[in-house]
Parts: structure tokens; sequence; C-alpha cells
């Protein structure tokens, strides 16, 4: 029960990884530092939860070996030090230890990823696998954070309500370039692993096609194809524009973002593909 477990927490970690990634695309002069305050202790507390996640299951007695499992989890527990470092360094201005601090959180974050993505792989090192695991796993990572970012930053113009709308197009183009992005890589990794895939993964396909089709198309029914026309909706919405709204939207845009992945994440476990 241990990997279903892990499967799950790892939404924390890619929401984290994400949001750090998509805060730095926004340009940070031009908006009120509280908003990267705000934002950067919820992916923090992200953080925090899947790397107390990951220390608990690690203290827990297992039946399996647990080299993998501590190697992830003191890649996630450096992650979220790190993160705190950045996070502090919001307060004040210490330009050199913020820059340095966010470099490092997202070196880390994506180590993190990486490790955790070996660990679901059912094919050994140098495969096909090593390489779609990883990206699969970033490009969800991607969706989450732009999803959330783009849901805080309309919250901000509440706030500041004569800030720009340069912000919010440039975290909708995020969002929208992420989704794109997610569709092409599921495709992708799916088209690939029937073509080079090891046995194991082979196996894991005919059970897909077999007992989860209905899964996999549940998967893509609440996730990412309705989150294509909530995308088209919120830019509609910005041409007006109507920031409120949008962030309505953006809303509805992380239900839908967080139960694909969930799900995604449950396919993970019963299937060990990265959907």
């Amino acid at each position: 029960m241990t990997i279903f477990a892990h499967c799950f927490l790892l939404v924390f970690g890619q929401l984290a990884v994400g949001g750090f990634f998509a805060i730095g695309r926004l340009p940070f002069h031009d908006i009120e530092r509280g908003f990267y305050k705000s934002s950067a202790v919820v992916f923090l507390t992200s953080a925090l939860f899947i790397s107390l996640g990951e220390l608990t299951l690690l203290w827990r007695p297992a039946p399996e070996p647990s080299g993998a499992h501590t190697l992830e989890a003191l890649a996630w527990t450096i992650f979220t030090l790190v993160a705190g470092v950045y996070v502090a360094s919001l307060w004040g201005n210490p330009y050199r230890r913020r820059a340095l601090a966010y470099l490092a959180t997202l070196t880390v974050g994506v180590v993190a990823l990486v490790t955790s993505a070996s660990g679901f792989s059912p094919a050994p090192a140098w495969s096909l696998e090593t390489v779609l695991y990883p990206i699969s796993f970033l490009v969800s990572a991607l969706l989450l954070g732009a999803t959330a970012s783009g849901m805080l930053l309309g919250h901000w113009y509440l706030i500041d309500v004569g800030m720009p709308l340069a912000p919010f197009l440039r975290m909708w183009r995020l969002y929208r370039t992420s989704l794109v992005l997610q569709l092409a890589t599921l495709a992708l990794s799916l088209a690939l692993l029937h073509l080079g895939g090891g046995n194991a993964t082979t196996s894991a396909l005919h059970d897909l096609w077999g007992e989860h089709r209905g899964l996999l198309w549940t998967r893509l029914g609440l996730g990412p194809i309705p989150a294509l026309a909530i995308a088209w909706m919120i830019w509609r919405t910005l041409q007006i524009p109507q920031t409120m709204a949008a962030t309505g939207l953006f809303y509805v845009a992380v239900l839908t973002s967080v139960v694909g992945e969930f799900l995604g994440r449950f396919l993970l476990y019963r299937t060990s593909l990265p959907l």
C-alpha cells in the first residue's frame, strides 16, 4: 500500500515545483511583493506535505527494499528546505540570496521529480521509459503550477485594482501551453511505449486497454479536455477585460487539473504508466 501513497503524494510535489516555476515567469518588480509571498507560502506548504508524507512512509516498516524511497524522501526534504530559504528571502531585499535560492529550488525540484519518476518506471535504466516518465511528471507539474498561479494572481487583481493585465495574460498563456503539452505528451508517450516499451510496459499497456480503458477516458474527460474549453473561456473573458470572472474560471480550471492529476496518479498506481 505504500506505492498507493507515493502516487498520490506526488501531486503535492508536482504542485510545488510547478508553482515555483510559474510565479518565476511573472515580472517580479511589476507586481506587489505580497503576491509572491502569499503564493510562495502556498507552494511551500505543498512541498512540506510531500516531504513529511515521504518521511512518514519511510519510517513505517515495509517488506520491500527502501533504498529508492530513501533517496526520494531525501530529495523532497532538501527541496522543501531550499524552497523555505527562497520564501524567507521574499521578506527584505537579499537580491543575490533570493536569486540563488530560486534557482536552487527549481533545480532540486526537478531532481526530486526525476527521482520519483525513476522509482515508478518498470524498465531498467537507459530505456525509453527513463526519458518518458520524467517528462510526463514535469509536464503535469507545469500544468498544476500554472493553474494554481493563475487563480492566485487573479485574486491579487481584487487587491491591486490598478495592476496591468499583462501578467494575467502571461499566466494564461502558460496555462494554455501546459494543457497542449500535456495532451501531446500523453498521446506521444502511449505511441512510443507501444512501439518501444519493455516487456513490463507492454504488459501494463495491455492492462490499460483491457481493464482500465474506462479510467483513462475518465482521466481525459475530467482533466485536460474540458480544461481546453475553460482556457478558451478565460481568454475571451480577459478580452473584456473582466479579471474577476477570469479568476472564477481559474477556480474551475484548478478543479479539473487536480481531479485529472489524481486520476492520472491512480492510473500510475494501477498500471505503472505515466498518464
